[in-house]
């Protein structure tokens, strides 16, 4: 059998770790970009800006910029997609499973699903936005011509 270009087998532990990876990516800068955000308007840090639904909002102030760190975190996490998953392909399996796990944490942070329509705008937006960018940067490297060195020339 011959070798086939990008030819993958099933890796659970490859698959599993990225999941992970990508997790922690998607907190950690979550928590970097409320960090950023909350120093700008001098609010106070809790885990229920990452996990309650009531906290994002158009009402307040302290929701819209929950909001903007919110989508600031799908770029980053994007950048993450290029780096740590670089298959176009899988850009969307990887963005719904990061957004799935956080759905889960908000339901067991608030002990139900989240109730707020923004909550659910905010998040899709970020899935979207998470994975069409993701994607277009694993498709621009995919995309990229592969130089053929044919070696030496030599003059005959």
């Amino acid at each position: 059998m011959g070798s086939h270009f990008r030819s993958y087998i099933w890796d659970p532990v490859l698959i599993l770790s990225q999941i992970v990876l990508m997790q922690c990516i998607y907190y950690s800068f979550l928590g970097l970009w409320l960090a950023v955000v909350d120093s700008l308007v001098q609010t106070n840090r809790s885990l229920d800006q990452i996990f309650s639904y009531k906290v994002l909002g158009f009402a307040t102030m302290q929701g819209r910029l929950s909001m903007m760190a919110f989508i600031l975190n799908s770029l980053t996490c994007a950048l993450g997609l290029l780096f740590f998953i670089r298959r176009g392909k899988q850009c969307l399996d990887f963005t719904i499973t990061v957004h799935f796990f956080h759905m889960i944490g908000c339901w067991l942070y608030n002990a139900h699903l989240p109730a707020a329509l923004s909550w659910w705008l905010v998040n899709v937006a970020c899935m979207a936005l998470m994975a069409v960018i993701g994607e277009y940067l694993c498709m621009r490297t995919e995309l990229r011509a592969i130089p053929v060195n044919s070696g030496p020339k030599s003059n005959l």
